[in-house]
């Protein structure tokens, strides 16, 4: 095997999987990358046995062959090269040798053999989605998933697709069972009319956290298809497959408080300031934070034995009866991190009664987070 390539465009190759390969393994091979030289570019493969991803970069290969070796080496390697062009070549033994103007490496590869068989992608039935669209509703949601939580299925975003008056519906939902956000768009599909399958799956956290990764690129409008176990993700060249996740995804809806009057209107980015200031003392007491909801103002307090204490107040307004109530205040602001209006409006019923999230500008996403006792 004997290639030529762009420095850059190889980084970018290399850049895209490092999440994808597997660091914690019993299998050498998954800690690799999968270089496959064809007549028409240099293949990149990585998987850790439940994402795969692949594309096709600009190359020009004076000799097919493929070869795996460590993927973190070869993106170290590309970090401290300048040189705007390497040759990469590799002997019966793969032994990888890379060449960058006066540099030169010898990387100890494995056959191409020891890595794992790639799966067949299905090319039917993919949706073509608006690129920004998607992204919103990932960015929007992904927060609120669990990691590592015991509950498997919490670890995982629940994928709707559906029909909303004739318009097709994407919606996505995220918890933790702590907290939820739920965020939905309907959207167009390009080049036809024709009725979409329902489809309700469960995608991975760490797959929607790399489709996420590959959307804020830009580039191409993706594609997105599932077949019964497995998503499939096409842009600009690359192909992303997950496996789904098997299992029955709480019913979120029952956890959405009904609509109320009960509702506290309040500046944003007032009081995430005043959150993230009153937090700093009760980091070490899961970020817990005291709320009192009075007509004119929200008073926010925490308190540490050791630290001492913060108070603050933040002008909102509330046509209910004065109460208090407390949370984790890293919930409250992975919730007013991903708001983009000016205002926002709080609901509750009672001090302990979950807590509604909502933009009076964007009401297609809602959040919702449980309170703590303070």
């Amino acid at each position: 095997m004997k290639v030529k390539i762009a420095r850059d465009e190889l980084l970018t190759a290399l850049q895209r999987v490092q999440g994808v390969v597997e660091k914690r393994n019993t299998m050498p091979s998954l800690a690799n990358v999968l270089l496959e030289a064809k007549p028409e570019g240099l293949d990149v493969l990585a998987t850790d046995l439940e994402i795969w991803m692949r594309g096709l970069y600009k190359a020009t290969v004076e000799e097919p062959g493929a070869v795996t070796f460590s993927a973190r080496k070869l993106y170290e390697i590309l970090r401290e090269i300048k040189d705007p062009e390497i040759s990469i070549l590799v002997t019966d033994n793969c032994l990888v040798t890379i060449q960058a103007g006066r540099s030169q490496f010898k990387v100890v590869g494995l056959p191409s053999q020891e890595f794992p068989v790639v799966p067949s992608i299905e090319r039917e039935g993919l949706i073509p989605l608006p690129g920004s669209g998607l992204l919103e509703l990932i960015r929007k949601t992904l927060f609120a998933v669990g990691d590592n939580d015991t509950r498997y299925v919490l670890n995982g975003q629940l994928f709707i697709v559906s029909s909303s008056g004739g318009k097709p519906l994407i919606r996505l939902v995220g918890t933790d069972g702590h907290r939820l956000a739920v965020a939905e768009r309907e959207f167009e599909i390009q080049g036809g009319s024709a009725p979409l399958p329902e489809v309700k799956v469960i995608l991975p956290r760490k797959a929607a956290h790399e489709i996420q990764r590959l959307l804020e690129e830009g580039g191409d409008e993706p594609m997105i298809g599932f077949t019964q176990n497995t998503m499939i993700f096409r842009k600009s060249g690359l192909v992303l497959t997950s496996r789904l996740m098997e299992g029955t995804y709480p019913n979120y809806q029952q956890v959405i408080p009904k609509e109320s009057q009960k509702k506290i209107s309040v500046n944003r980015e007032e009081l995430e300031g005043a959150l993230r200031r009153v937090s700093v003392l009760s980091r070490e007491k899961g970020y817990a934070v005291k709320m009192t909801f009075a007509p004119d103002h929200i008073t926010l307090f925490s308190s540490h034995p050791d630290t001492g204490e913060a108070t603050e107040e933040v002008p909102a307004r509330f046509n209910g009866e004065e109460f208090s109530t407390g949370f984790n205040a890293r919930y409250f602001l992975d919730v007013l991190g991903v708001m983009n209006g000016e205002n926002l409006t709080l609901q509750m019923e009672a001090p302990l009664s979950p807590c509604l999230l909502r933009e009076p500008e964007n009401l297609q996403f809602m959040s919702v987070i449980m309170p703590v006792k303070v």
